[in-house]
């Protein structure tokens, strides 16, 4: 490998590059051009790609303007607009000047937001707070025809000026602008139809009129929109929807043909649309495509046409697909399923033999796959949002759809975090396809060498031919398959059927409700293994803080574990390890065979429903890289009936809440599945607070023996408490110190003794901690039920182990179960020199904690420990 600093040729690219080259799929063809490119920082796809607006500009496509692009033939480098981890991403558009407004722009989230007005020209008027306004603006444009002499105002833009129903009337534009052909008057405080109806009728030529977000459109029915077109002889748009008299020009607006630097007034508009390519036309009320303008004729170079949301009532479905079939060089449509064409995509693209994409999937796709969820997956999530909403909180909700995500590595470690990041505008552009013509893989570049120099991109290169026109496209869940649940991940962006996500969930549900166990114990008590001539233990570990605290007399450490009659150690002890270390079936070990079925967080689950279906105690909990279909249903079951929809993601086998999120939003929860593998858990959005925040307690737990099943709980526990005042605002769910409670590793660490914690509960609650103590121990004594009932082969006579069991109380104060952690260390409580109260009211130091434990796992003592 070269040394640092010495990135200088292609060979040393190669050489430090290799391994991400070969992870990211590149073609070794391209190494060079892609070495060329990042050592040069070129950034040269404004020379292949344009982006173009779709759907009503609620979101991009991009599309190839070269000539054509052979397959693997270049690469590309697209930059990172926005990179953050998960909980710095409020704070980060926050605070960076600019950055949130550039994405909800690249969002499409904020084609409500005013725009601003272009700079007045040299003989305009004085700026007033920054904004002209509506009467200089009106004048302005007079003078400047004036000024030329010649031509007359065709495209006047008065948008967002506060004009209400008199300033209208003052201004009268017919007059000043009797030639008009397009009038926004959008965001004004417009009120009265039939004052609006007499001055806008003065307009005989006008083609095109905008009102929207004006009282006057929510206040008023049908019959305004009427008037206006029934007087308006040349309307072809109102309010952004086609009039049944729309002909080539409101088609090459909607082209981008025509707009206020070309009008398209007084010209030759019969062959105006012969180079258009593509035609978004989607959500325009039109109910027929019978035009002279909508024909092969008048759009022979038509390959891409987008008619989502519009009615098409006037045609039938087989004289529609036969209007359809005779553009020959139309490729790709996007059309509503089930809607005018048909009821399934199976049929669409069996009666238009032409189309290559339907919806952005193949014809070939959906025609091997035939009906069924694929029908329902075309349509896609666009963002929502609520008027006055703020730009962050828009962004915040729709980045789900365009992020992605890496996570840095060095020969040392993994980084436990991952990176998000949102693409550039031309690579947010790439909507999904199938069958994608384009791939796209996160690359990090080391000029130096070293990870410290990287600087991430993201590459883009073309996997198939591409000819001019064509919409570029990549595969959103590139490499996973439908073994991998491909259709039901797929709602992270598309409109997926709810009744067959409802059904799989209410099968799930059904399963869970049939299931009921219980255990018979046996009277029975595991040995003690005192040695008869009074000799201690001896105690084998690996763990500093066991080796420091414990001073029981009945033990002794020893730096030989295989000697040992006790191994007491944080690694995990398999047949291998023993027969690597030298130990015998005799020892006994402080962990139990398959006990990753309670301390991994998806095999605690599944134990847990399979013994008991779903316990009061146990919040709905979802594996979900098996049951996300169940999931999603659940999810959908609770939006319809307006219930609580927050969940909280836990990977399998982390601790310290790593990759832990708290969210409502759909799309987010199926996406945080690309950071690992993880459960989906209903959160307790409204549990027990003390002084306001949230808490959750540590219990110990003792365990002899599992068959018969033995379990002692220790009577220290730990209350651990967060930072911050419990809310449940959207952006406070960011925020670590406000939903989470484990303080050792991040944020400030505010401990309180157990029992200051019992007693200030109490008067805060008025209510007897013992009554919540005994349900609690009634819980925990149910969780190793469940493992006892479905894993026998736990049981081992030489096992005895300590388990950690967090607990939170709902605001009800019935215990819920979050999670069960292998415990063979409690250093971090220990460290800590607090007191608590154990059993028969006698405080204690917690750093006697290790005595108590090793007294009843070995040697049958119950001092400061309770049977359960």
């Amino acid at each position: 490998m070269a040394n640092a600093g010495t990135i200088q040729t292609f060979e040393d690219f190669v050489n430090v590059h290799g391994l991400l080259l070969a992870a990211a799929g590149i073609p070794h063809s391209l190494y060079r051009k892609l070495f060329e490119k990042l050592s040069t920082e070129t950034f040269d796809g404004g020379n292949y790609f344009q982006v173009e607006p779709v759907d009503d500009g609620r979101q991009r496509r991009l599309v190839l303007t070269s000539d054509s692009i052979g397959k693997e033939s270049n690469v590309f480098l697209v930059d990172h607009a926005l990179s953050f981890r998960l909980s710095d991403a409020p704070k980060q558009l926050q605070e960076v000047p600019g950055l949130v407004e550039r994405m909800a722009s690249l969002m499409c989230v904020d084609t409500d937001v005013s725009s601003h007005l272009e700079d007045a020209d040299d003989e305009g008027c004085e700026l007033e707070g920054n904004k002209l306004s509506v009467t200089e603006i009106v004048e302005g444009e007079v003078q400047k025809v004036n000024k030329e002499g010649h031509g007359a105002v065709v495209w006047l833009e008065l948008e967002d000026l506060d004009i209400d129903d008199d300033v209208f009337l003052s201004l009268d534009l017919p007059s000043k602008f009797p030639d008009l052909i397009a009038l926004s008057l959008c965001g004004n405080k417009l009120k009265a139809p039939e004052t609006i109806v007499n001055e806008i009728v003065k307009f005989k030529s006008l083609k095109a009129l905008w009102l929207n977000n004006n009282p006057i459109i929510q206040n008023c029915d049908d019959s305004f929109s009427d008037a206006i077109i029934l007087n308006c002889p040349s309307l072809e748009i109102l309010n952004s929807s086609f009039t049944r008299k729309y002909t080539v020009w409101a088609l090459g607006f909607c082209g981008g043909i025509y707009d206020k630097d070309n009008p398209g007034c007084g010209l030759d508009t019969d062959r105006s649309l012969q180079g258009l390519t593509s035609l978004d036309l989607s959500n325009r009320r039109i109910h027929s495509l019978q035009n002279k303008g909508f024909s092969p004729d008048s759009m022979p170079s038509l390959s891409y046409l987008n008619l989502r949301g519009n009615p098409l009532n006037d045609h039938t479905i087989s004289d529609f697909r036969e209007l359809l079939k005779v553009f020959t060089s139309l490729h790709a449509l996007e059309v509503d399923i089930p809607g005018s064409l048909g009821d399934s995509a199976v049929e669409i693209a069996e009666s238009i033999p032409n189309l290559s994409l339907l919806n952005g999937l193949s014809t070939t796709k959906v025609l091997e796959s035939g009906k069924g969820v694929i029908d329902s997956v075309l349509l896609p999530c666009l963002p929502e949002w609520n008027a006055g909403e703020p730009l962050i909180d828009r962004v915040l909700n729709a980045m789900w759809l365009y992020l992605m995500s890496y996570r840095l590595a060095d020969e040392e470690k993994i980084d436990e975090t991952s990176i998000w990041y949102v693409m550039d505008e031309l690579g947010s552009a790439l909507r999904h396809s199938d069958e994608p013509n384009f791939r796209v893989s996160p690359f990090l570049y080391m000029p130096d060498g070293t990870l410290e120099s990287a600087v991430s991109f993201t590459i883009l290169w073309p996997t198939k031919n591409i000819q001019y026109g064509d919409e570029c496209t990549r595969d959103y869940l590139f490499g996973i398959g439908e073994e991998k649940q491909r259709s039901a991940r797929l709602t992270a962006w598309f409109h997926t059927p709810h009744p067959y996500f409802i059904r799989e969930y209410e099968k799930h549900w059904q399963n869970l409700r049939s299931t009921s166990s219980s255990l018979v114990n046996k009277s029975s008590t595991t040995c003690s293994l005192a040695h008869s001539d009074g000799h201690p233990l001896r105690v084998y570990t690996d763990i500093p803080s066991v080796e420091d605290i414990l001073t029981h007399p009945g033990f002794i450490i020893t730096t030989d574990p295989k000697e040992a009659d006790i191994i007491w150690t944080s690694m995990q002890v398999d047949e291998e390890t023993k027969k690597a270390v030298g130990l015998n079936d005799q020892q006994y070990i402080n962990q139990f065979p398959f006990e990753a079925c309670l301390v991994m967080k998806h095999h605690l689950a599944e134990t847990v429903q399979k013994a008991y279906g779903s316990p009061e105690w146990f919040q709905p909990t979802y594996n979900l890289e098996t049951q996300l279909t169940a999931f999603i249903g659940d999810y959908y079951v609770r939006e319809k009936d307006k219930t609580d929809n927050l969940w909280i993601l836990k990977p399998w086998n982390m601790a310290r809440t790593i990759d832990t999120t708290v969210t409502g939003n759909l799309s987010a929860i199926i996406r945080l599945m690309e950071t690992g593998p993880k459960i989906c858990q209903k959160y307790i959005e409204q549990p027990a607070l003390f002084k306001g925040k949230k808490f959750d307690i540590r219990y110990i737990v003792l365990v002899r023996s599992i068959s018969p099943l033995e379990l002692f709980i220790t009577d220290v526990f730990w209350v651990r408490l967060a930072n911050n005042t419990y809310t449940l605002d959207e952006k406070s769910l960011f925020e670590y110190e406000t939903h989470f409670t484990v303080m050792n590793y991040r944020g400030t660490l505010n401990h309180m003794n157990t029992p200051e914690f019992v007693k200030e509960f109490e008067q805060e609650h008025q209510v007897e901690w013992m009554d919540i103590h005994s349900r609690v121990k009634q819980m925990i004594r149910k969780v190793f039920e469940s493992a006892a009932l479905v894993h026998p082969e736990m049981q081992s006579p030489t096992a005895r182990a300590m388990y950690g069991v967090d607990v939170m109380l709902d605001s009800s104060f019935k215990p819920k179960l979050l999670e069960v952690t292998y415990c063979p260390d409690c250093t971090r409580a220990c460290k800590y020199d607090m007191e608590a109260v154990m059993g028969g009211g006698e405080t204690v130091k917690a750093r006697d904690f290790y005595n108590y434990v090793f007294g009843c796992l070995f040697l049958n003592e119950t001092t400061h420990v309770s049977p359960l």
